[in-house]
């Protein structure tokens, strides 16, 4: 840890001050540094030989465990073959998009070569993960834990649990990424998946100690399919959902779809024994499972009986359970103010985007779009294009906000929205489709106000929750069905607004929110990075 300097006066001040019992001296928030080298390996997740992708030699990832506030400072060494990056799924990046590791805004890192990422993170907690965001790389790997403790002097709305436990879930291929983007590339869809893993395997053991409380925090990591959590024998009690405190509810199960985060209590207070740990597919014909073991560390009997069962109703049921995820209002989160001192549903949004997502065949070939535009990655990430003023790399109007017209063709552009700075928005995510689809934000958190059957109309306002609807970064949206959220937009930068089910990202479902302030000032957002790397257009421009 650093300190801040101070001048000569100093101890004497405080030497004054103590004697009142009021000499506080700030420290800088922490620094940590890591180096990361990402290389192939071989791996047998689900019992095949396969190449995955590491880091630092492990599959998942090392865990990144920091605290609110810390800096962290990752140089990260690309080893491989292909131009690579990571992002940090639900680290806002307050003021520093330069950071958010997607190709919007930031150059891949060449193969044998690295990048020092540099960024804090500032006012939150809670239990995420990081991925890879380049060339499908995720599904071979190089995925992990990112958990954010409170300070301590920061209270929270719980015991503190006697130990914690981070858990990535998610589907899993016996092919390799590449394989999978030929398939991609070639105009058809993801296959159904192999199986799912729990912490890169298909079986684990966690520990634990009869009548204590232990923390799990889980992730889906995967690529397309929702996943339902559940232990044998114990309730799982919602204590936090993507850095909000939720209200503390009891439930047998959760479901937890792409790219969403849940962390729950688990007191072990049964007979001493292993009990399954299970996660299974949702909304799937064929159903995946992956088990794992919480072991009573004075058990003498092996988990048995039949593995607790998965939810019987589908979509409903789903939609009925995260109605109930609910904001503590009363409760901080990282800050010391309660969560529900900021009275969102009292702010007139200044802008509504409906996005509608479609499947469509553009030059022969399977695309997916949002209001009819399939993205497509410019050569010059947009986030440099902006700084530099470079023409030609994107367009405002290459989208509609709004669609007017369900049955025109689609499109390939690089699609961006503009926002100005302190906009208050509604963005409702339309989904004619069969497929259950997940919607992630980079550089945000949102209030997820509305789930509905049908066609989102203005009417449907009625219903939405404007006191205490949960914040947080992935959103689902039912088949045939509508999700609305509100979102503040206080962070500038250049952020991608994406599908988290990896396929249909990568076949263009995705745009970004340019969220803008004519003022460039260091109080909005920090100045390019003196490292960062440059390509397309941007070469031979000056950091």
């Amino acid at each position: 840890m650093y300190t801040m300097g101070r001048t000569s006066l100093l101890p004497l001040v405080c030497s004054v001050l103590a004697l009142l019992s009021v000499c506080l001296v700030k420290a800088e928030d922490a620094y940590k540094y890591y180096t990361w080298a990402v290389t192939y390996g071989t791996r047998s997740p689900l019992g095949i030989p396969q190449q995955v992708i590491l880091i630092n030699g492990q599959f998942p990832g090392p865990r990144l465990d920091v605290v609110t506030n810390d800096n962290i400072i990752l140089n990260l060494v690309n080893k491989l073959d292909e131009p690579f990056l990571l992002t940090w799924n639900g680290i806002k990046q307050r003021k520093n998009s330069w950071q958010d590791g997607v190709l919007g805004t930031n150059c891949p890192i060449p193969p044998n070569s690295n990048y020092t990422y540099k960024f804090q993170v500032k006012d939150q907690i809670g239990a995420y993960s990081y991925f890879p965001s380049t060339q499908l790389h995720k599904a071979s790997g190089g995925f992990g834990g990112l958990n954010v403790y409170h300070r301590s002097v920061i209270p929270i709305p719980y015991p503190n649990p006697d130990d914690d436990f981070t858990l990535l879930i998610g589907d899993w291929y016996n092919s390799d990424h590449k394989k999978l983007r030929q398939s991609l590339d070639s105009g058809r869809s993801l296959a159904f998946p192999d199986g799912l893993l729990i912490n890169g395997q298909a079986h684990t053991t966690f520990n634990g100690d009869q009548g204590k409380t232990y923390m799990f925090r889980i992730s889906n990591v995967g690529l397309s399919t929702s996943i339902n959590f559940r232990i044998q024998g114990h309730n799982l009690k919602l204590v936090e959902v993507e850095g909000s405190h939720t209200i503390q509810n009891l439930y047998d199960s959760l479901d937890v779809h792409v790219g969403q985060s849940v962390t729950v209590l688990v007191t072990l207070n049964q007979p001493p024994k292993d009990y399954y740990i299970v996660a299974s597919t949702r909304f799937t014909r064929k159903v995946l499972t992956a088990t794992a073991v919480l072991h009573y560390a004075n058990s003498r009997s092996p988990a048995s009986g039949p593995l607790p069962a998965a939810p019987a109703y589908q979509y409903h049921w789903s939609m009925k359970q995260a109605r109930t995820f609910r904001w503590n209002l009363t409760a901080n989160a990282a800050r010391p103010n309660p969560q529900g001192s900021f009275h969102y549903g009292k702010i007139t949004p200044t802008k509504t985007l409906v996005l509608v997502n479609s499947e469509a065949l553009i030059n022969g070939k399977l695309r997916y779009a949002v209001n009819k535009v399939s993205y497509v990655n410019p050569d010059t990430p947009l986030k440099l294009a902006d700084f530099y003023n470079i023409p030609g790399i994107y367009s405002v109007d290459s989208i509609q906000s709004v669609p007017s017209n369900n049955n025109g063709a689609a499109t390939i552009a690089t699609s961006v929205i503009p926002s100005s700075l302190h906009d208050f928005i509604e963005v409702v995510f339309q989904n004619d489709e069969n497929a259950m689809q997940s919607w992630h934000l980079d550089g945000y958190d949102f209030w997820v106000v509305g789930y509905g059957k049908g066609q989102w109309t203005p009417a449907k306002r009625s219903t939405y929750n404007l006191v205490d609807a949960l914040t947080r970064h992935t959103a689902q949206v039912y088949p045939k069905s509508w999700t609305s959220i509100l979102v503040s937009l206080d962070n500038q930068g250049m952020w991608n607004m994406r599908s988290a089910m990896w396929g249909r990202q990568y076949l263009g479902q995705q745009l970004y929110l340019r969220v803008w302030s004519a003022q460039r000032s260091f109080t909005s957002e920090y100045d390019i990075p003196s490292n960062v790397l440059l390509c397309g257009k941007a070469l031979g421009h000056r950091p």
